[in-house]
């Protein structure tokens, strides 16, 4: 009976007191009442793609809409190879082509909401690392129509958190609020990174635990991820993010 009750007070610090917090705060929050109504333009966070000349890689995230925001966000991955005119952006998306190519400006708002800059390459290793991103989108066994489950997965953080394990050279780790980041292709319940530099456990991304340099240390628990950062020290919440030390 002391372990259940201490289980139960760990799981409501760890993990619903944040999950709560957050979703109170995004309730008073003033957002669009419809996707009609959301800004999906450009947030300018990226140089004009005819100015950046050298190759590029940007991974990026933003709150998703609706209640569901409060506890999750979207990602999708950004590549622009030397000398391109233009930049190409992936997400994985419920609706029409589950892999939407250029759906949106590279740096578009989502849902209105920010986007936030998960990790950027430039120059050299990003031409390096674009056609091992691409073999990677190409390779995703999650790509046809009707293969989308917003939870626990395979959803749109599903589809980069496999990007990023099949090219670890990227060395980004989707935020903590990123809820489907941590469901493994092919019904696995464990993977290790291409460099064995991280290693996952996962049960269909309802719970399980990730290790290693880019991750740290991480539980994970209905799609919720509490844990710490050790190569840029940090303490991960779940709902909220990453607190840097």
């Amino acid at each position: 009976m002391k372990l259940a009750k201490r289980l139960a007070i760990a799981f409501l610090v760890i993990y619903l007191l944040p999950a709560l917090a957050s979703a109170g705060w995004w309730a008073i929050k003033d957002r669009p009442r419809s996707w009609r109504e959301a800004d999906w333009s450009s947030a300018g966070l990226l140089p004009k793609p005819e100015e950046e000349k050298a190759a590029a890689i940007y991974i990026f995230s933003a709150a998703t809409g609706g209640m569901k925001g409060a506890v999750s966000s979207h990602s999708w991955i950004v590549t622009k190879g030397k000398g391109d005119q233009s930049y190409t952006r992936y997400d994985k998306v419920g609706w029409g082509s589950p892999i939407r190519r250029n759906g949106y400006p590279a740096d578009a708002y989502w849902y209105s909401n920010t986007p936030h800059l998960v990790r950027a390459i430039r120059g050299k290793e990003a031409e390096r690392l674009i056609p091992a991103v691409e073999a990677a989108i190409r390779d995703y066994p999650y790509a046809k129509p009707g293969s989308y489950r917003l939870y626990p997965g395979p959803n749109s953080n599903t589809f980069v958190a496999h990007v990023l394990r099949s090219v670890p050279a990227i060395g980004a780790v989707l935020p903590p609020d990123a809820v489907g980041r941590d469901y493994l292709p092919d019904g696995r319940f464990f993977q290790l990174d291409d460099d064995g530099l991280d290693m996952h456990a996962s049960l269909y991304g309802l719970i399980g635990f990730s290790a290693g340099l880019r991750s740290g240390i991480e539980l994970h628990l209905l799609g919720l991820v509490a844990g710490l950062d050790v190569v840029e020290p940090g303490v991960k919440i779940p709902a909220v993010g990453t607190l840097r030390m």
